[in-house]
């Protein structure tokens, strides 16, 4: 008895899903889950030269909240990333004894993701 009211509701909502105004599925996916928004951050030496194994560090101004990566053979590190959060963040790199003065990031954040401005950033290692 229960099989069959149970059969008899699925039939009800066979119309209902096949009419104009039936079920919908989103296949687009959800934009807020796709890959995170990253910084690009190159770290050269005195002479212009891009740093390996440099340490970038990325730092927000009022939460503390700190983001840190190491330069590829390309002098560049995307680890610093939108879950820093909104607000200022300081970036500066270190290599060896010699360091970079830090710059400061500006994140804004809408209902899915967070922006970096600049996106890109060149870190420039003391002499």
């Amino acid at each position: 008895m229960l099989r069959a009211r149970q059969l008899l509701l699925l039939l009800g909502l066979v119309p209902l899903a096949s009419c104009d105004g039936g079920l919908r599925v989103n296949r687009q996916g959800n934009p807020c889950l796709e890959d995170l928004v990253t910084l690009r951050v190159e770290v050269v030496d005195a002479q212009g030269k891009v740093v390996e194994d440099a340490t970038v560090t990325a730092t927000h101004v009022d939460s503390g909240r700190t983001i840190t990566g190491i330069t590829n053979e390309r002098g560049v590190t995307t680890a610093v990333n939108e879950d820093i959060g909104a607000g200022r963040v300081r970036v500066s790199a270190t290599a060896g004894s010699k360091v970079t003065a830090p710059t400061e990031v500006a994140w804004t954040c809408d209902e899915c993701h967070c922006s970096p401005e600049p996106s890109t950033v060149r870190l420039q290692l003391n002499p």
